[in-house]
């Protein structure tokens, strides 16, 4: 029996392709999937990596040999793979590898109407099917595949939901870095009052300027200095598969993404007053205070899409922000889309004479650590004596809904997770100013790291 522990996440499959992800692995997986989700057809999309097109073309052999058909959407983001899932209801398959360096490349899947499928919603299932090597169906017909460009059909989707005609002219530096925002960007944002200033739109699945992962401050520097350079309004960065966006300002400042959740957060219940906004454990305490403050309902969850979207699901949310830049829709199937988040930002700008870094003041109320990582022998042991060292404090509230939340009296509060693949203890602290998290930190890790 093969053994896919390494590949199968959480919430997809990944890997090093020829060493763990090959083309035989993949389209048994294709199979399992169409066993899985049934016909008529399954939407399959793929990023700019050299290894995806070859590895989509070995999963729709897959799914078609199990009598499904495949529509073939070629190069997407992978918000453009949800649109895909929700405009036709069929499931999907995005080969995407995200941030991740070029070696990899991975699978995101969902059901019909962009539904994550995840480790306790199908994954687990598709990899025990693998795992047992289950033999092709017999005496079936097998599925066609159909080429499709939805591009522009995105494109017009994304503009009726968020009117950019009548603002006031921007100039927007935006930092593709090689992967799908340079693919996306041109036709969703081109021929509005926008100065697109592009940087690293070439598709290069190598990432020969810098890695597409802007949630590491070393990989916005470009984008940070282009802005000043050129005097642009804002800035805008994606990851890989344009699934995230993160924001500098005019003078080339990140807007935490938690700023930019509760900018988004007011504009939807503006459309629907009193609808709920999830937000999930880690983002600052200024998104809940902000919701309610414009008669929203926040509803507080735990890390990652496939909580978030069960919640959105359950509870008829309006719009979900993780800290991580991850922004969800309801509008647009409980999916999360950089694209559309990055829209709000630039109508807001644009209906306004501001500039952003006034604008999103208002939204940024604390200050905060970031993500610290500590290696640790023992992720159970080194939680637990933080939680026995802050039990004993006065007025101290403790829950653990993901990993171990400690709220301290003077609105400091933190928050302790451990990788679900590494080694590491997650630390991330909020505070009202610098000092007060400073000294947060060295307490906890002093601990975590004895």
């Amino acid at each position: 029996m093969r053994d896919l522990s390494g590949v199968f996440k959480a919430y997809d499959i990944r890997g090093i392709v020829g060493e763990q992800l090959d083309a035989e692995l993949v389209r048994d997986v294709g199979a399992a999937f169409a066993r899985l989700v049934g016909g008529p057809a399954v939407v399959i999309g793929h990023d700019m990596r050299d290894s995806s097109p070859g590895l989509a073309q070995a999963f729709a052999e897959g799914v078609t040999s199990e009598g499904v058909s495949v529509v073939s959407i070629g190069l997407a983001s992978t918000d453009m793979l949800y649109y895909a899932s929700g405009s036709l209801n069929l499931p999907g398959a995005m080969f995407t590898a995200s941030h991740n360096p070029a070696k990899y490349n991975g699978i995101k899947l969902c059901r019909a109407g962009a539904a994550p499928v995840g480790e306790d919603t199908g994954l687990a299932d598709i990899r025990a099917d693998v795992e047992a090597q289950r033999p092709a169906t017999e005496g079936v017909t097998p599925g066609t595949v159909e080429e499709r460009d939805l591009l522009s059909a995105y494109a017009e989707h994304l503009r009726t939901l968020v009117d950019l005609s009548g603002i006031r002219p921007l100039k927007v530096v935006v930092d593709a870095g090689n992967g799908m925002g340079g693919h996306t960007v041109p036709s969703v944002l081109g021929g509005l009052p926008l100065d697109i200033v592009p940087m690293y739109f070439e598709l290069d699945g190598n990432f020969p300027n810098h890695e597409a992962n802007p949630l590491d401050p070393k990989n916005i520097v470009d984008l940070q200095a282009k802005v000043r350079e050129v005097g642009a309004d804002i800035g805008l960065a994606f990851d890989g598969d344009a699934d995230r966006c993160f924001v500098v300002d005019e003078n080339g400042d990140p807007v935490p993404p938690s700023a930019v959740t509760a900018l988004v957060a007011v504009r939807e219940l503006a459309k629907e007053p009193g609808g709920t906004v999830i937000h999930n454990l880690i983002t600052s305490h200024s998104v809940p205070e902000i919701v309610a403050e414009h008669g929203g309902k926040p509803l507080r969850t735990r890390v990652g899409h496939s909580f978030i979207k069960a919640e959105m699901a359950k509870t008829g949310a309006i719009f979900g922000g993780e800290h991580s830049a991850h922004y969800y829709f309801r509008d647009f199937w409980r999916a999360d889309t950089g694209m559309l988040a990055a829209m709000h930002v630039l109508a807001a700008l644009g209906g306004q004479d501001e500039p952003l870094s006034e604008l999103t003041a208002e939204f940024t109320r604390y200050a905060a650590s970031g993500e610290i990582n500590s290696t640790v022998d023992d992720q159970q042991a080194r939680m637990a004596a933080v939680k026995s060292a802050f039990e004993r404090e006065d007025g101290a509230v403790i829950d653990e809904l993901d990993g171990l939340t400690v709220q301290l009296r003077d609105k400091s509060w933190f928050n302790l997770r451990p990788s679900n693949t590494e080694p590491l203890l997650r630390l991330n602290i909020e505070a009202p100013d610098e000092t007060m998290v400073a000294d947060l930190r060295d307490r906890v890790l002093g601990i975590v790291r004895g």
